[in-house]
């Protein structure tokens, strides 16, 4: 009898001890963000048209993560900056093409002519914007294996390039430098406004 009062004194013990263990709770861990780690500023502050000392440009933001090859990520790090550099221009001439288009209907052109003009605009900009980019710096991500790359495109090389593209009319090449300006102007603005200094 001694024994098995012994033995469901156990159990009883047995099971405060595990009714007690249950309602004990492990805190959450802490999430680790990126800014946790200081990355640079561009890494943040993501793509856009910004001035520096050096003057006007455009900047894309690429990243590259999970790739052991560090050659291949960095490529791909280098090749999503550009990329990302191009969606800007890429907008641009969406809106390039339709004020061409109003111009063709306002004024007294020869229609094919002006939607030829057109085309060859946007094909220009376009590889135009992939003859000037720099990449520029990288920053790895300590945490999590991630390369990131800063691609710029400095506006007054844009427009050198721009001079390159015989095809176009001065007064085409004229016309997409200055909407270059412009474009570069409106994407400041929106980026003051993002962070809240407009």
């Amino acid at each position: 009898m001694k024994i098995r009062l012994q033995l469901s004194s156990y159990w009883v013990l047995l099971s405060i001890m595990v009714a007690l263990s249950a309602c004990t709770s492990t805190p959450d861990p802490k999430r680790v963000t990126m800014e946790d780690y200081n990355p640079p500023e561009w890494v943040t502050k993501g793509a856009g048209a910004f001035s520096d000392s050096n003057g006007k440009a455009f900047y894309g933001i690429g990243s590259a993560t999970g790739i052991k090859n560090y050659s291949l990520q960095r490529t791909a790090a280098d090749d999503r900056a550009r990329n990302d550099l191009a969606k800007v221009f890429e907008f641009w001439t969406k809106s390039l093409t339709k004020d061409y288009q109003a111009h063709t209907t306002a004024g007294d052109f020869n229609t094919s002519s002006e939607e030829q003009n057109v085309e060859v605009a946007i094909k220009t900009v376009t590889s135009a914007t992939l003859t000037g980019v720099l990449i520029i710096d990288h920053w790895e991500h300590p945490g999590r294996n991630e390369l990131f790359s800063l691609a710029r495109l400095d506006l007054e090389s844009f427009k050198k390039n721009l001079d390159l593209h015989k095809e176009l009319s001065a007064e085409v090449r004229e016309e997409i430098k200055k909407r270059a300006d412009k474009l570069h102007e409106e994407l400041e603005q929106e980026v003051s406004k993002k962070e809240g200094n407009y």
